[in-house]
């Protein structure tokens, strides 16, 4: 079968979409890939918080799937919004990588040893929220631009350290400078970090066929029950929210979720756990969305919705 894939440009998404090009390449596939710009790909200078994230990393190569010019779309699953518009499905979840974050410096070992009032980048507000509530002196410094951009930006010391998703760096052997792997019970990654999604036409059933091996159920498991706290909670209320599911010993799967706010590092989070079998992942999506608002998230949800800061 020729299968032809549409992907950002950026060097991350095109290793990531030449990745699954071989997977499928060794099931016998003829596999292309086409570079698509998208709107987030075009607005480098200006800030999410600016324009919002929902599907600005997706929206173009979705029309280009609608119109048959690609087949399927390789994304960062946390790039996708949580509600896919009606001619189109998650025909795959590959299994997830590290998603934790990571902070990256070239002098400072960790997050705790960063000298008072150093300048960190980071391009997502989720990130700025808990780095402000964990570390209230720091300077949080807006700080966009591809992997590559960013560590040059890092070792000319604009900032002492960014923090970017360890998924990204792994991928592309450019981890000489992670510090620290930040753990979710601490500084909660964004749903579906460190996960791939393929998107395909819900009607193309050969291309579905053609995609099905990679699905990973304990990371479709996971990524389902993260992104129904997301709609849950407004996913697209450009709120800073980190939910996170994994599996928790051999019979258990646990969730952790946190809403916070960036300006002040006020922050609710929870956690469940709850035993694998018979489990039902939108269910503890859900359940996780329910306890963050009865802990006391409804207020900094709504002050989210007025400021417009992106949830990434």
């Amino acid at each position: 079968m020729n299968l032809r894939i549409g992907s950002r440009g950026s060097q991350l998404a095109l290793w990531q979409a030449h990745h699954i090009a071989g997977l499928l390449r060794g099931r016998g596939h003829t596999v292309e890939v086409e570079i698509i710009k998208t709107t987030g790909d075009r607005l480098q200078e200006v800030t999410f918080a600016q324009v919002g994230s929902k599907g600005m990393f997706t929206r173009e190569i979705e029309e280009a799937l609608a119109a048959g010019r690609v087949d399927l779309a390789v994304h960062s699953l946390k790039d996708l919004p949580t509600e896919l518009p009606g001619p189109f499905a998650l025909a795959a979840t590959p299994a997830r990588v590290d998603p934790r974050d990571v902070l990256v410096s070239v002098r400072h070992a960790s997050l705790a040893a960063l000298p008072q009032g150093a300048k960190v980048g980071t391009s997502s507000q989720r990130r700025r929220a808990q780095l402000k509530a964990v570390r209230p002196d720091l300077q949080a410094v807006e700080f966009r631009g591809n992997v590559d951009t960013r560590l040059r930006k890092l070792a000319e010391g604009e900032v002492e350290a960014i923090l970017l998703a360890a998924a990204g760096l792994d991928r592309l052997e450019k981890t000489d400078w992670v510090r620290e792997r930040l753990e979710p019970e601490d500084f909660c990654p964004a749903a579906g970090q460190g996960s791939l999604g393929i998107e395909t036409r819900k009607q193309d059933a050969a291309t579905m066929a053609a995609v099905a091996f990679l699905d990973d159920p304990m990371t479709r498991f996971a990524v389902t029950a993260e992104r129904a706290a997301l709609a849950a909670l407004g996913g697209g209320c450009q709120v800073p929210i980190g939910i996170h599911c994994r599996a928790a010993g051999d019979q258990d799967v646990e969730i952790f979720g946190v809403v916070a706010a960036p300006e002040s590092g006020a922050a609710v989070r929870v956690h469940h756990a709850v035993p694998r079998a018979g489990a039902d992942a939108a269910s503890l999506g859900r359940l996780t969305a329910a306890s963050l608002i009865e802990a006391g998230a409804g207020p900094l949800l709504q002050a989210g919705q007025a400021t417009g800061g992106a949830a990434r």
